[in-house]
């Protein structure tokens, strides 16, 4: 292997390794468009069924901690 094959090599690589880094890129990118079209169909659903103010399913349930006074200390 001479100079010559080793620097057709190294360009190789390299733009094998932009192409699968702007691949990546364009998948992310349409996997979340097609999520936020997700959440759209389930938000419209709901509203078809009344249920608007219904938190999420997915979303993690918050336990309401009270604020403690200064009596309480």
């Amino acid at each position: 292997m001479d100079g010559h094959d080793a620097d057709n090599t190294k360009q190789s690589t390299a733009d094998m390794t932009a192409f699968l880094q702007f691949l990546n890129c364009v998948l992310l990118d349409e996997m979340g468009n097609r999520i936020d079209e997700l959440e759209q169909s389930i938000n419209d659903l709901r509203a078809e069924m009344g249920q608007e103010g219904s938190p999420s399913p997915s979303a993690p349930l918050k336990t309401r901690e009270e604020p403690k006074s200064a009596e309480d200390s």
